[in-house]
């Protein structure tokens, strides 16, 4: 299986990543789809391994527990993907969600994440860096 998991192209892992994703199931995902030594660039800072990728989703989750996930623009050239991605409904929202990833023998090598959490009235919250603010 290791074999035919490397074999798969960027898209393939990409498809399988937010499926995986979708389903809550990361620890599914770290194993099919993320390198043990990934490294993830985010304005909170550089995220490494899989216990890196265990902290950002735990934190987006406890950010944005509910709402729809729009996938506005998915992009693919050799290695890379490029997502934009939306949470547009719920007391939670994101317009300008971003990843990128590069995939090299059927696994995420690296990624980066921006987001900004607002309030459905579109306040921000909560800024790319992960600092907080207080709503006026």
């Amino acid at each position: 299986m290791g074999d035919d998991l490397a074999a798969r192209s960027t898209q393939a892992v990409y498809e399988d990543h937010l499926r995986l994703a979708d389903e809550g199931d990361i620890e599914g995902d770290l194993a099919r789809n993320v390198a043990e030594d990934v490294v993830v660039l985010t304005g909170r800072g550089i995220f490494r391994g899989h216990e890196g990728v265990r902290e950002l989703a735990r934190q987006l989750m406890s950010e944005i527990p509910s709402g729809r996930w729009t996938y506005v623009t998915e992009l693919f050239e050799g290695p890379m993907a490029f997502l934009e991605w939306t949470v547009d409904e719920g007391p939670f929202r994101i317009r300008d969600g971003a990843d990128s990833y590069l995939v090299e023998r059927g696994k995420i090598r690296m990624q980066t994440i921006h987001y900004t959490v607002e309030d459905d009235r579109g306040r921000v919250l909560i800024r790319p860096d992960g600092t907080r603010t207080t709503p006026s």
